[in-house]
């Protein structure tokens, strides 16, 4: 028989371990999941191995996951058939004449481009190298120009079809539709946020945010042309995520017709050959089976923790903080946020949600002035995503920063990339406030669409 360990002991040993492997920098996918097996065999027998299988297999054989290839992929083609840099151009030149109108530009295509792509580091990535060149030449405030890209760049995580909609989904049981359409309100509330601190920036000094020369202007008649020749992407985004609101097709199936429609747009474009084929496919399988590994890694960990008794700990200890509903989820947030500072969001999300989300329901939809149990987990889900979001800009490892460093030019240092996503996380906080103090921006839409 394993040794016997009091959980606190436990908690202790279990994420401190864990913590000070990540810090050594080891890939978290093997960090969760290799612990967890070394845990299994101190703390249980041979049998208590078992468990690995029975944690694994569920994910293995889960329909809704097959969603995540599905999406990946298709973002993977229409970026690979250069409908991102099109896009951008067409938003950029509508709304070059604005003070701080490229600043909005790169913001409203990344909020697009969300709708069309659920990973992060795309988006902000392909607007680092768009983008951040054409701002920087048309002499506006880097720090601007650098806190749009990353800031527009997060709502990839939001926006529907997000890929960590779909695996939070599947870790609480829930209604991947329903997340899609409770996320629409606040990754649009964020988005139109953003759009309002850069224009109002700009337009009380000009300086950080100069409208285009009027020789670069173009007509009218020329911004319809131009509009017409996005059509087809878009057409794209509001067939896939019309299906899913209608009810029509499961999120998986719309995945399927999206990849479809990809190869499409990318024919439609003169793009589509076997070396964008090929590219598109190294892609998401590189990105799904990063996303899957961790899935399979934490799992286990997390099984492991809750299995020993972790669950009840966690709970009672906040009960017995008397923090009241509200102090816990409050408490939740913050200790999602510091998390988001140092881990994977795949990897917060599997170590938190299994032990985060049957807390809230236990606590009743009551606690929180609502009638309706699912409107709880809904709503909770939602906040979190729009949490993980702030992950993505707080310094000092948000993913947002780093891949932003990578693309800007090395005359920028690392201390302005950093101040530049500072005023964009506020706007995330009080996007997270106002989601907190009223539910109904998350509730409202699905409860329209799904009666």
């Amino acid at each position: 028989m394993g040794l016997d360990i009091s959980i606190e002991l436990l908690t202790l040993i279990m994420f401190g371990s864990l913590l000070a492997l990540l810090m050594a920098g080891l890939p978290l996918a093997f960090v969760t999941g290799g612990l967890a097996c070394v845990f299994l065999f101190v703390l249980g027998d041979a049998r208590a191995l078992n468990i690995v299988p029975s944690r694994i297999f569920p994910l293995m054989t889960n329909y809704q996951l097959s969603a995540i290839p599905l999406f990946i992929f298709m973002a993977a083609m229409l970026e690979r058939a250069g409908i991102i840099n099109d896009m951008f151009d067409v938003i950029y030149k509508v709304l070059g004449g604005v003070k701080g109108g490229l600043a909005s530009a790169t913001i409203i295509a990344s909020t697009i481009l969300a709708a069309m792509v659920g990973v992060i580091g795309a988006a902000v990535v392909t607007m680092g190298i768009i983008a951040l060149p054409a701002m920087l030449k048309r002499h506006y405030d880097p720090k601007i120009a650098m806190g749009s890209i990353m800031a527009g760049g997060t709502l990839g995580i939001l926006i529907p079809p997000s890929i960590l909609a779909i695996i939070y989904a599947v870790v609480a049981e829930q209604s991947v539709g329903e997340l899609f359409i409770g996320a629409v309100i606040p990754g649009l509330l964020l988005s139109g946020m953003y759009i309002l601190y850069v224009s109002v920036r700009c337009y009380i000094n000009p300086d950080l945010g100069p409208p285009i020369p009027m020789d670069e202007r173009i007509s009218t008649a020329e911004k319809i042309r131009l509009i017409n020749k996005m059509s087809a992407p878009i057409a794209l985004i509001v067939i896939v995520l019309g299906v899913i609101f209608t009810g029509v097709a499961t999120p998986v199936e719309a995945a399927g017709i999206g990849t479809f429609g990809a190869f499409i747009v990318a024919a439609i474009h003169r793009k589509l050959d076997w070396p964008t084929v090929r590219e598109a496919c190294l892609t998401t399988l590189k990105a799904s089976a990063m996303v899957i590994w961790i899935m399979f890694g934490a799992t286990i960990f997390v099984g492991l923790y809750v299995l020993e008794g972790g669950q009840e700990f966690v709970r009672e200890s906040l009960q017995g903080a008397g923090l009241g509903p509200w102090g816990i989820l409050i408490f939740m947030m913050v200790v999602l946020v510091v998390l988001g500072m140092f881990l994977d969001w795949v990897g917060i999300l599997l170590l938190c949600v299994p032990i985060f989300v049957p807390i809230i329901k236990e606590l009743g939809a009551g606690a929180y002035g609502m009638t309706d149990p699912n409107d709880l987990v809904l709503w909770f889900g939602v906040l979190y995503l729009v949490n993980m979001q702030m992950s993505f800009l707080s310094p000092p490892f948000g993913y947002a920063l780093f891949y932003l460093r990578g693309v800007a030019p090395d005359s920028i240092p690392m201390t302005d990339i950093f101040k530049s996503a500072l005023p964009f996380l506020f706007l995330q906080v009080v996007g997270l406030v106002l989601c907190m103090a009223f539910p109904e921006l998350i509730t409202w839409l699905p409860r329209l669409v799904y009666g």
